[in-house]
């Protein structure tokens, strides 16, 4: 089932990465050098604050560069890895292995995650949410918040808003391809707040020449009241 070159999840195709599967050996590369991977995702690293005895999901975690960085950021953190690509899996097997860390790799998809509700502290995703359709974003997002124990944190690299006219026209192209048009209008920071989550923000934006990349973070409320607070005030008169 999983040596078709898409995989078909709720009703759609799985997209590789960069959308074709010859491609995909040549990913490590073309992110390092074309995206500032080197840049932001230390960055992202650094705004997870990992902790000792911290859970964290690395969700779409591609090849495992993200992985092992949030792994090396804090030795005594269990580091978890989850991907829809059977192939780039192998990828990232190997690049773990090299490293010799320990991180637990699993194959699934980001709206249907194979784990327990409140059981990690942090979620990690780079460069994932543009592959996904509208409505597999939003089922994305409370998967996410489902498994994220309350007072969990999502962080999340991916497009933003063009800061500038160069990102900008970049960005007439970019937003053709796959899903990325919803979260270069800016409309990501409101599919957090619709899933439930709070102090919702945008940290930090990068130029590459494929447009602007932003950092985004979200928080669960302390136990999900606060989420269905929020909804009882909006029927109130």
């Amino acid at each position: 089932m999983l040596s078709n070159s898409k995989h078909k999840f709720k009703g759609e195709a799985y997209i590789p990465a960069f959308s074709y599967r010859f491609l995909t050996p040549f990913y490590d590369l073309m992110m390092k050098w074309a995206a500032r991977e080197s840049t932001f995702k230390p960055k992202l690293v650094e705004q997870a604050r990992i902790e000792k005895g911290h859970r964290v999901l690395d969700l779409g975690c591609g090849t495992a560069t993200l992985t092992i960085l949030l792994k090396k950021a804090q030795p005594e953190a269990e580091v978890v890895g989850l991907d829809s690509d059977p192939k780039i899996l192998e990828i990232a097997k190997s690049k773990v292995a090299k490293a010799g860390v320990d991180i637990l790799l699993d194959i699934g998809t980001s709206f249907e995650l194979p784990y327990p509700e409140n059981s990690f502290d942090r979620v990690v995703s780079s460069m994932v949410f543009h592959h996904l359709t509208r409505e597999n974003k939003g089922l994305s997002l409370k998967e996410i918040f489902r498994v994220l124990k309350p007072r969990g944190e999502l962080h999340v690299a991916d497009f933003g808003k063009p800061q500038n006219a160069l990102m900008y026209l970049i960005s007439l192209i970019m937003r053709r391809l796959e899903e990325t048009s919803d979260i270069m209008k800016g409309l990501l920071l409101e599919m957090f707040r619709n899933a439930g989550f709070e102090q919702v923000e945008e940290t930090s934006r990068y130029m590459t020449i494929f447009g602007t990349f932003a950092l985004y973070k979200a928080r669960k409320p302390d136990g999900t009241l606060g989420h269905h607070h929020s909804c009882v005030v909006k029927l109130q008169r």
